[in-house]
């Protein structure tokens, strides 16, 4: 008898990846040539490493869209418990290495692995593993919520010591969108709901950097060579670029006047250079994708894999949102990359990773 032929994953949400992903090796030469041959003496220095990436993250998307989903509900825990020695590691002296004021690597020179975004996908991986069993009591506070969001917290807290404050909120939001949707009580996430901006506001009160972010976010001219700075320049791209743009490697704010132009701010030489059309081009491709994951997370016919789908989803979505928030002055800087579009090997890596066991479960979308 003739075997039937596998189905195919979703077109439109393997075109959207495909095409956010030549956006963004576009514009990472673009955006990061200048700074490129300043330190490097090589314009093509992050290029030529994001195309490194994305051949290893597509290789990764590959063999997790090949492999059918259901399978690592098996390996959910070792995963997360692998995640969480990784994060540990990072603290110790000798092991963790420091970049940007921040000790949340693993690795020798200038390659390296950063957990915390292998946590992200680790956690989501493992709370849609433990919330989807059959008669779990989700709709109990202590033995349903509390549970998953005390793992969630902890691994939070961890992340937090690096600090790491960017990749901490976008695990925490993929987490409660999870925890949501597997259907705990509306009341007793508005009560936790309170108490995390409680200890939101702590965490940005125990630092003063973060307070500087807040106050520059309220009236970045208050301080326009310090906290401001940021802002203001990303304003400063986006403004002259206009309906069409100024044309693709004509930004004047990647000379030395927004930060890191090829990783947080892209976004903004992105408008810049393409325009309006550029940038809404770039948000409908997410929309798309947001759109077609949240298709198969609604047709596919086991709660876990639903989870599991609305969880990867939910990490895209809650990056995107919190990135442009930012670059367009409607959140305060947080240091998160655009997903894709971004510079950088462990976050554009993991989530083409995710992003392949998200194609894997739409082929099993109804």
């Amino acid at each position: 008898m003739k075997q039937s032929r596998p189905p195919s994953p979703d077109l439109w949400l393997f075109a959207c990846i495909i095409g956010l992903l030549a956006i963004g090796i576009v514009m990472v030469y673009s955006a990061g040539a200048v700074l490129a041959f300043r330190e490097y003496g090589d314009s093509y220095y992050f290029v030529k490493r994001q195309l490194l990436f994305a051949g290893l993250g597509l290789a990764a998307m590959w063999f997790t869209a090949s492999i059918d989903y259901r399978v690592w509900r098996k390996y959910a825990k070792p995963l997360l418990l692998i995640c969480f020695v990784m994060l540990v590691a990072v603290l110790i002296p000798g092991i963790g290495v420091v970049r940007g004021g921040a000790r949340s690597w693993l690795g020798i020179g200038s390659f390296g692995i950063q957990p915390s975004e292998f946590m992200k996908l680790g956690m989501i991986l493992f709370l849609a593993s433990w919330l989807s069993r059959p008669g779990y009591p989700i709709k109990s506070f202590l033995h349903g919520l509390l549970p998953p969001l005390g793992l969630a917290g902890l691994a939070f807290g961890i992340i937090m010591l690096q600090p790491d404050l960017g990749t901490g909120t976008v695990m925490m939001g993929a987490s409660m969108i999870i925890i949501f949707t597997a259907g705990a009580s509306l009341k007793h996430l508005g009560f936790l709901g309170l108490g995390g901006i409680a200890g939101f506001a702590a965490l940005v009160a125990a630092a003063p950097y973060r307070l500087k972010r807040i106050t520059a976010f309220l009236d970045p001219w208050s301080d326009p060579l310090g906290a401001g700075y940021q802002i203001i320049q990303s304003l400063y791209a986006i403004g002259p670029g206009g309906l069409a743009g100024l044309g693709l490697g004509m930004s004047r704010q990647k000379y030395s006047y927004v930060p890191e132009p090829q990783t947080d701010f892209i976004f903004s030489i992105l408008a810049e250079e393409l325009g309006f059309i550029g940038g809404l081009t770039v948000i409908l491709l997410f929309f798309i994708l947001v759109w077609r994951g949240m298709r198969t997370a609604l047709t596919i016919p086991d709660t876990f894999g639903s989870l599991l789908a609305v969880g990867i989803v939910g990490m895209v979505a809650v990056q995107v949102v919190i990135n442009i928030g930012v670059v367009i002055g409607l959140m305060p800087v947080t240091g998160i990359t655009l997903p894709l579009i971004s510079y950088g090997g462990s976050s554009l890596t993991l989530m083409l990773t995710a992003l392949g066991i998200l194609l894997n479960l739409s082929r099993f979308a109804r």
